[in-house]
């Protein structure tokens, strides 16, 4: 289908690409396929076995229902959705997804560049809040009308409390790959696992690009104001002699308060589920 738009967003169904007004949003390869199935079939029912026989016929997950739960909440995720008041995606129980934005169809397959010269657009994803200040001083300095009127409209739109948890990607510090794969899962189901228990008390995000830092590039500061961050967990796999751990801690922002840690001894093959269901546990009885 090519290049589509629909409300902020230009989607490349070819390449994958994502952009919420001209900035890139990162979906991982599932979660794109999930996006691209549902837009191309917008206005319509695209059951579970749909999207299991389009996107899982390989069989490469055994859990499809786990893997399919997790793609949509990505998607949402990546699209500033909600599942109780959808403005994307809405879910019909027990049979599937349906796309319900107005898709519309646009020439050539470059997804469009944010314009420079255009009014600062304050996006969530994009701006922090010292950028946002300084939007605002350029603005009263140059005492442009026009420029303060656009920009007091964007600084409105951006709601007044944070309202989200973000899961910064797990890091293994044992310095073994095996464990590696082993990180990833658990941050992807920590993530799933809280989509589904806080209900759409918050929007849980782990696929954007300052989540994906190794942690000692990464930022609470940056975290909280770009990505609107109430709470950040941030995990480590560690070896302690013999054995090996893995902590989750849940930070609260912006005041960087240490609320709780969870400690859990793992191997190779401990399931990922099993450990994240413990994480995800111990955060709920904090927020």
């Amino acid at each position: 289908m090519g290049l589509l738009r629909f409300g902020l967003f230009h989607f490349n169904v070819a390449t994958g690409e994502l952009l919420r007004d001209g900035i890139p949003v990162h979906l991982q390869a599932q979660p794109t396929k999930v996006l691209a199935l549902l837009v191309a079939s917008h206005g319509e029912l695209v059951t579970r076995e749909a999207l299991r026989a389009a996107i899982w016929s390989d069989g490469t997950t055994v859990d499809f229902d786990r893997g399919l739960n997790f793609a949509i909440a990505q998607v949402r995720t990546a699209l500033g959705d909600s599942a109780d008041s959808p403005t994307f995606v809405r879910t019909i129980p027990k049979r599937g997804y349906q796309f319900i934005a107005p898709v519309s169809q646009l020439q050539g397959q470059q997804l469009p560049a944010r314009d420079a010269s255009s009014a600062p657009q304050l996006t969530v994803e994009a701006q922090s809040s010292r950028r946002q200040l300084g939007y605002w001083l350029i603005a009263v300095a140059a005492g442009s009308a026009a420029t303060l009127t656009a920009l007091k409209f964007n600084w409105s739109w951006l709601p007044a409390d944070a309202s989200h948890i973000a899961v910064a990607r797990f890091e293994n510090e044992t310095g073994i790959p095996a464990f590696d794969r082993l990180a990833d899962a658990v941050t992807d189901s920590v993530v799933e696992g809280l989509t589904a228990q806080t209900g759409g008390r918050y929007g849980v995000v782990g696929n954007a690009a300052i989540l994906r830092r190794s942690r000692s590039f990464q930022n609470l500061d940056e975290i909280s104001a770009t990505l609107r961050a109430k709470y950040a967990v941030l995990g480590q796999l560690q070896q302690d002699g013999p054995r090996i751990r893995l902590l989750a801690h849940l930070i609260q922002l912006p005041a960087k308060t240490h609320l709780n840690v969870s400690r859990v001894a793992l191997s190779e093959t401990t399931p990922a589920s099993e450990i994240a269901h413990q994480i995800v546990s111990d955060i709920m009885k904090k927020i």
